[in-house]
């Protein structure tokens, strides 16, 4: 089946576009919308402009578009893109990050009914630390990009997200109650490189920005490298 993937550049996306492939799937084609609220409902915010550079380094063709962000306004953005994908790239399905988030996966599934698609959804209740083990284990990298949840503090920004990260995560979801894949919003990701990737991303420039209890690494300046 020909796909869409919405695509934020976070693990979660990079993760289901991987594992659609892995079904057989053939994905022609990424969507990803750059919301003008940070605080979005539907949409990954931090360093959003570099799914551009992850779309050369897939080798996949990019539909990049822009939202205000209003809820429940902003899935109208969504659906003209996502229509705009089936009308160039003869797309029959949109596949997607959700996880946990009824919101996220409802409201992608209705805009997939309505336009006589099909929504795949990958991890849809996968099991958090079953999940995370085997995309670290199946070659991903990835940076933690912004955090808000207790006991993630400044050093997480711009950390590799690796095995050790992970076993912190779980320690912090003893204590703090938080989601051990972020689906809260606890954390974002940026995947830098992974098994379906032709070439690597290198951050060169970047900067913390850190307030009270939250904050993002927001990368100023990337390039792509061999592998």
């Amino acid at each position: 089946m020909k796909l869409a993937s919405l695509y934020s550049g976070g693990k979660d996306s990079t993760y289901s576009l991987y594992k659609a492939m892995q079904a057989g799937h053939e994905v022609v084609v990424l969507i990803s919308m750059k919301s003008k609220n940070q605080a979005s409902y539907m949409f990954h915010i931090p360093n959003i402009d570099l799914v551009k550079l992850q779309a050369k380094a897939l080798g996949i063709p990019l539909i990049f578009r822009g939202t205000e962000g209003v809820k429940e306004e902003e899935l109208a953005d969504l659906k003209a893109a996502i229509i705009e994908a089936k009308e160039k790239y003869k797309i029959e399905g949109v596949v997607s990050g959700a996880v946990a988030s009824e919101y996220q996966r409802q409201r992608i599934a209705k805009i997939c009914e309505e336009l006589g698609l099909k929504s795949v959804c990958p991890l849809w209740h996968a099991e958090p630390e079953e999940y995370l083990s085997e995309f670290l284990a199946e070659g991903f990298e990835a940076i933690f990009t912004g955090v808000a949840a207790g006991g993630l503090t400044e050093k997480w920004l711009g950390r590799q997200f690796d095995s050790a990260a992970l076993q912190e995560l779980k320690e912090l979801h003893q204590k703090f109650k938080i989601h051990i894949s972020g689906e809260g919003g606890e954390y974002e990701t940026l995947v830098t490189n992974g098994p379906i990737f032709k070439k690597k991303i290198v951050i060169e420039k970047a900067e913390t920005l850190w307030r009270e209890d939250s904050g993002f690494y927001l990368v100023k300046k990337a390039k792509l490298v061999a592998k």
